[in-house]
């Protein structure tokens, strides 16, 4: 521990300077207050130990103290000082400090607590005591390092987590964040992930000017040589998949739409607890363009959200989307204007990252059962005609025109 977590005042830093090699912490003195008010109340069992540690085990104990990284609390040196203390003089001799004294009035009590602990039954404490703080330390180190391992085996997308907000972001700005198959996999592994570590929001948004623009072209392109009908149940199959990760996501999801948004990455949006939009931000489902249909739970969604006419507009219609137009409707929660809308919105996003994390997560368990299996029969069912819609001619002639069109540009 570093003498760096200092923060006393001189006469403090003269007194903790007298304390034993095998005992020596820190205490900020506006900390110890509240631990002398709590004191001598260690949490510690006094019945006689098992085994008892020898002098070489408990000097090795004192040397391992000299590892830890972290500055482990108060509450845990001051455990720490008594335990050296009662192991190496036994019980407390030293007449109690003056209640202004409150460092060493909290080391005294500390130590008094300890009184009908033997001198052999505290170093052994002292000695499991070290072991176990070293032990938890390597093993968070490890699993932190694990988490940072898994984060930065995606190649399509950066995961960060901060603050008890896991952001999600897709990470190919070169072709305007559009969905592969492999950013579809990695998608749902990433919300895999944020569903089971500690955050308390999972937001979502893209990196350069686009949101998302959709499928990648080379989703339709590359058919392989399994033939078009077990390529069209294989895209259906990936979909169905992708679409459930979003019905079944235990914890508040948040668009953070940072720029235009094609296809299927506005049609999930029904299926995000709040979306905040850039004013630059537009929202387009091409479907019928293409000889195609509605996916996402769209075809639920958006009428509910919207009313029928409306929603018949964007998804048989191919109607754009301003934000603004998107926010009247109901797909977006708000629009701020493109100059502020990063400081905004993560401004908002650290404010609900502070409310109870299990208490969002039961609220949003109670809105979405209501309709949970509802949204996974039509699902099912969009993917079903989505099968059919691609291997159909007119589907098929009305992608070729759009390749084509897309090469004389």
């Amino acid at each position: 521990m570093s003498p760096g977590l200092f923060a006393s005042p001189g006469q403090l830093l003269r007194k903790l300077r007298k304390i034993p090699q095998g005992a020596a912490f820190f205490v900020r003195k506006s900390e110890v207050r509240g631990l002398a008010r709590r004191l001598p109340a260690i949490n510690l069992h006094t019945t006689g130990a098992a085994m008892v540690a020898t002098e070489a085990e408990f000097d090795h104990a004192k040397d391992k103290l000299k590892t830890l990284k972290k500055d482990p609390g108060n509450e845990v040196k001051l455990q720490i000082y008594a335990l050296f203390k009662q192991a190496t003089q036994g019980p407390c001799n030293s007449p109690k400090p003056s209640m202004l004294d409150f460092v060493n009035k909290a080391k005294w009590e500390a130590w008094n607590s300890l009184r009908k602990m033997s001198k052999e039954e505290a170093r052994q404490k002292y000695v499991d005591f070290i072991e176990s703080l070293v032990s938890t330390e390597v093993l968070t180190q490890s699993n932190a390092s694990a988490i940072e391992d898994r984060k930065a085996s995606f190649q399509t997308l950066n995961i960060t987590t901060e603050n008890n907000i896991t952001t999600i972001m897709l990470n190919r700005p070169a072709k305007k964040n559009a969905i592969s198959i492999t950013m579809y996999e990695e998608i749902m592994k990433a919300l895999e992930q944020a569903a089971k570590d500690d955050s308390t929001l999972t937001v979502m948004t893209g990196s350069g000017d686009y949101y998302c623009s959709g499928n990648d072209l080379s989703n339709f392109t590359d058919i392989g040589p399994e033939g078009m009908e077990q390529k069209s149940k294989n895209s259906a199959a990936l979909l169905k998949r992708y679409v459930s990760h979003y019905i079944d996501f235990p914890k508040p999801l948040i668009g953070v739409i940072n720029g235009p948004a094609v296809g299927i990455a506005v049609t999930v949006l029904g299926l995000f607890d709040i979306v905040y939009a850039t004013d630059k931000a537009t929202f387009h489902t091409p479907f019928s363009q293409l000889a195609q249909s509605p996916e996402g739970c769209s075809s639920y969604t958006f009428p509910k959200m919207m009313g029928t006419a409306k929603a018949n507009e964007i998804l048989l219609f191919n109607k754009k989307l301003t934000a603004a137009q998107a926010c009247e409707l109901g797909l977006v929660t708000e629009v701020f204007p493109n100059s502020t809308f990063q400081k905004e919105v993560w401004k908002r996003l650290h404010t609900y990252a502070k409310l109870p994390k299990n208490s969002l997560a039961f609220s949003k368990r109670l809105i979405r059962g209501v309709e949970k299996e509802t949204l996974h029969a039509v699902n099912a069912q969009e993917c079903d005609r989505l099968v059919e819609r691609w291997l159909s001619e007119e589907c098929m002639k009305a992608i070729m025109s759009f390749f084509e069109k897309k090469a004389k540009l």
